[in-house]
């Protein structure tokens, strides 16, 4: 069985494929990322894709998720065609793909220009000491009044630098060429130094001269959708850059259950482990080129993500995470040295997890935690981190308290119908004004579906309006932008006349619903644990909203659906990525690194899943804004406006 000939457009990438192999692995193998939520099970249909030349293999699914007119236009589902005994040419259209510009939130510090660190939102953050230092060395030589060896001598000399640590050790690998290396510089050096064990500070290369000035660390954040990496000077405090791309791990499933199943199943752990690390070395490889420095420069990497995706990273087995009693391999992890992991820095450099709390509390809240400086408050505050999951926290600087509920991907425009993440051309706000539906897209670029902000807005427009009532049910039909297709009500919010694709761009009925149990998942574990703490929304001094999606989402429209709780605006605040905010304090302050381990330590975790009063808070929050309508006395009054005509 002979090879064929697949070419992918518009880039006119070709490449070579086996008969029977799937378009969407064809696909990856050449670098190309097609949108791809459900593991390639044909069930989400992001991966839909144009033949443009020869025929491929269709399964019946195609059939179910496609439209008649869609299938005779040649378009088709990646992950449910198979190429046949003859060339193909392929189109992916905007919406398909994943390699486009994301959107980098970040309020905890800035990062939209190389600048110092500074943290608006918590405190000044110096470059106190970063987890990786290095220090200039000038030894005097030996001689017989002074016959210390010569590693010893790097250790005395060390001590006068940092007399606050009097136990150093050194990796044994420094030893290799140490005494030529020493004599040949007029025993000047550069020691680097990783102070991750708070006690004894390991020594990890010894260079010739001064090299202190170039000394280079990656701050990341795993995210199980998208990763994002910062490059920071650690001699300065500078960010020099940041670059996101999304998580390559998405075509073995949108989630972490998914990806757990993937990688305990058939496909192994290897390709989950080295789809995370070709994309974070994707950035890694961008920031060393447009900042003109050397991977060798890099010393430090610390990360930050979900307790799966560590383990996934690592190359941990995830398995037992996922069946009871949800039992991680590991939430607290040794450093691991970079090169070992399989990513791209100075063979010595270090890469540093944040601890985790649970299976499904992770390092990402840890750090958002730090981030925020909740944990150094004396009154009670609150942390949402909503992604896939939805994590939150509660407590002060004497007690923190946490869960997780499955929120599920609609915020990141999964589950919905023309649903996308936050990237150029994503609709991000809707108004509805009488009979007209206007809409900004994040770049003023042709829009290409709607990100979980605007669907937030459209329900709450579409319940103010009087279109849907608070079930979520369509029921007001005479609206123009209104219609009915294959017995779905939708709104239609971009025709496609104005659309990237040449297709109307809707928010359905069954959208709605999609994201009515993904807010009711969120409510209602934390009304679950606060109500364990014996406490209420307006007992929260302040409630931090971590989350990229926050970027861009309107406070009040999501108090009015009943996503975010009826407290006084003033009390919310959103910090952008927290989770990489975190990561890069931990990176320029050792000391924030040890913060955040004993963060993870006192952490207490409440397992929803067996918590008796979820369920019922949860069927109770299925509705706009929540079945006990007192909860939210501010849209009570809206409501009764509307319902007056007022």
């Amino acid at each position: 069985m002979g090879r064929v000939k697949v070419t992918f457009q518009p880039e006119s990438i070709e490449v070579e494929a086996q008969p029977g192999e799937k378009l969407l692995d064809v696909a990856a193998r050449a670098a190309i990322d097609v949108n791809n939520l459900c593991g390639g099970q044909g069930v989400c249909g992001r991966c839909r894709v144009m033949v443009k030349k020869g025929k491929l293999n269709l399964t019946d699914k195609v059939i179910g998720k496609l439209s008649r007119k869609e299938i005779e236009q040649g378009f088709t589902l990646a992950c449910q065609s198979e190429v046949l005994e003859e060339d193909v040419e392929v189109w992916i259209p905007p919406e398909s793909r994943t390699d486009v510009q994301i959107q980098i939130s970040d309020y905890v510090v800035a990062t939209a220009e190389p600048a110092p660190l500074i943290s608006p939102e918590y405190e000044p953050t110096p470059v106190i000491r970063p987890l990786c230092e290095k220090y200039y060395l000038e030894l005097p030589p030996p001689s017989l009044d002074d016959c210390l060896s010569d590693l010893e001598r790097v250790y005395r000399a060390l001590r006068k630098k940092i007399p606050e640590f009097p136990d150093i050790n050194a990796h044994f690998s420094c030893l290799w060429g140490l005494a030529g290396l020493l004599r040949a510089n007029d025993w000047k050096i550069t020691a680097t130094v990783h102070l991750r064990d708070a006690d004894c500070p390991t020594i990890r290369e010894i260079e010739g001269g001064d090299t202190t000035p170039v000394n280079m660390g990656v701050a990341i954040d795993v995210g199980t959708t998208t990763i994002v990496a910062q490059l920071i000077d650690l001699h300065t405090g500078t960010i020099l850059g940041a670059q996101a791309s999304h998580n390559s791990q998405a075509r073995y499933g949108e989630d972490v259950v998914s990806r757990m199943i993937a990688a305990c199943g058939q496909t192994g752990l290897a390709p989950l482990t080295e789809a995370v690390t070709f994309t974070i070395n994707s950035l890694i490889d961008s920031l060393v080129k447009k900042n003109k420095i050397r991977h060798r420069d890099i010393t430090a990497i610390v990360a930050a993500g979900n307790t799966v995706m560590s383990h996934l990273l690592l190359g941990i087995e995830p398995c037992n995470i996922r069946i009871a009693p949800y039992i991680p391999a590991v939430a607290r992890f040794p450093q691991f040295q970079a090169d070992e992991v399989g990513l791209k820095a100075n063979p010595k450099a270090f890469l540093h997890c944040v601890p985790c709390v649970s299976s499904y509390v992770g390092g990402d809240i840890t750090a958002g935690v730090y981030a925020s400086g909740m944990h150094d408050q004396n009154e009670i505050s609150g942390l949402i981190d909503v992604g896939t999951n939805g994590e939150i926290v509660i407590g002060n600087n004497e007690w923190l308290v946490c869960c997780s509920a499955s929120a599920g991907p609609a915020f990141e425009g999964g589950g919905i119908k023309c649903g996308t993440k936050a990237i150029l051309g994503a609709i991000e706000k809707i108004v509805i004004e009488g009979e007209r539906v206007r809409y900004e897209t994040i770049g003023n670029q042709k829009p290409i579906g709607v990100c979980g902000s605007a669907i937030i807005d459209g329900i709450a427009e579409l319940l103010s309006s009087g279109i849907i009532d608070q079930s979520g049910k369509f029921i007001h039909f005479d609206h123009p932008m209104v219609r009915v297709v294959d017995d779905v009500p939708e709104l239609i919010v971009a025709p496609s006349d104005q659309t990237a694709s040449g297709e109307p761009i809707v928010i359905t009925e069954d959208d709605i619903s999609n994201l009515i149990k993904t807010k009711g998942a969120v409510l209602a574990a934390m009304r679950v644990l606060l109500k364990t703490l014996e406490m209420d929304f307006m007992d929260l001094e302040k409630l931090y909203v971590a989350g990229g999606f926050g970027a861009h989402l309107d406070i009040e429209k999501a108090i009015f659906i009943g996503l975010l709780p009826d407290i006084p605006k003033e009390r919310i605040r959103f910090i952008g990525n927290s989770s990489l905010a975190g990561a890069r304090m931990a990176l320029l302050s050792s000391r924030a690194f040890h913060r955040m381990e004993e963060i993870a330590n006192r952490m207490t975790y409440l397992e929803l899943s067996v918590h008796p009063d979820f369920m019922n808070e949860f069927i109770a929050a299925l509705f706009l804004p929540h079945t006990n309508i007192e909860l939210f006395p501010s849209v009570t009054g809206k409501l009764n406006k509307r319902q007056d005509g007022t």
